[in-house]
């Protein structure tokens, strides 16, 4: 039985690729997260350019910080770290791909008001294609999400579709440019929702999110996995030290040594420009905005 979603929600995401649940966590996690990000944007004070910790945003300075994503926040944040391991986290997905969870990665990704940076439209899976597609990302809203302020957006069903090229001139550029490839603005839709909700997608859906255009925030942390018997194929962004390492990164359940095979598109993200490893940057090959 479900842990934590309705029958008419695992279909609906089955279905569509995506589901909101509003108010979702308690108030606690939320006022607790918020106090994370100030001590990240007091820290950011100190940098003139980004680190391995936080990435910076442009205009950013000691008496306006402005940090766009913090990195890896599960390795310098015990809030983080014990919200990706609660059952507020891990109870949908395993309704979702299963009992045997695996980390991808986390981010914490923060528009800054007024012009928070767009990330154009991609699919995760272009970045880290493996050998099913049991992918998804859980997306915890921690600022009321609202239309003015750059919601995350998708294109329902195209989790069922191709993965996209997102090179440009043979040079993996990390995203694409919808109505190049087909693909209707009018069908995007908007995951909108107040503080404490999340947003699930899954890891071959379409998606982006465009410029904060309002005078406030817009942070959603991101906890990204996948079934533990979906295995990263050579040439991926995931990383791979050995399977020791590897077994490092399941979430709950048990590890496995046997791949599952979907048949499904693949397309590995090489070769890589020459920028730092960052979808901003890498992102700024397009030369142009699907937004």
């Amino acid at each position: 039985m479900p842990e934590v979603l309705s029958s008419s929600q695992i279909e609906r995401y089955n279905e569509r690729g995506y589901l909101v649940l509003e108010n979702h966590l308690p108030s606690r996690v939320i006022d607790s997260l918020h106090a994370e990000i100030a001590r990240f944007e007091e820290e950011s004070r100190t940098l003139t350019e980004s680190n391995e910790r936080l990435e910076l945003e442009d205009g950013h300075s000691a008496n306006n910080p402005r940090v766009r994503r913090i990195r890896l926040p599960h390795t310098i944040s015990d809030v983080v770290r014990d919200l990706m391991y609660s059952d507020l986290i891990l109870g949908p997905a395993r309704d979702l791909i299963g009992p045997d969870l695996r980390l991808h990665t986390t981010k914490l990704n923060m528009k800054s008001a007024e012009n928070g940076a767009v990330i154009e439209w991609h699919q995760d899976y272009a970045f880290y294609p493996h050998t099913n597609d049991d992918i998804l990302a859980i997306g915890v809203i921690i600022d009321d999400m609202e239309s003015e302020n750059g919601p995350l957006m998708v294109y329902p069903e195209s989790h069922k579709g191709p993965v996209f090229d997102h090179h440009v001139n043979g040079v993996f550029a990390g995203g694409f440019i919808p109505t190049e490839v087909g693909l209707n603005p009018s069908d995007a839709v908007e995951l909108k929702g107040p503080a404490g909700s999340i947003s699930i997608h899954h890891g071959r859906m379409v998606h982006g999110s465009a410029q904060n255009t309002s005078d406030r925030q817009r942070r959603i942390l991101f906890f990204e996995m996948m079934a533990a018997d979906a295995f990263p194929i050579m040439g991926s962004l995931t990383a791979w030290s050995g399977l020791e390492d590897y077994n490092t990164r399941l979430l709950c359940g048990q590890s496995t040594i046997t791949p599952r095979l979907k048949d499904i598109p693949i397309r590995i993200p090489q070769p890589q420009p020459d920028v730092p490893i960052s979808i901003y940057e890498i992102q700024k090959q397009l030369g142009k905005s699907g937004f």
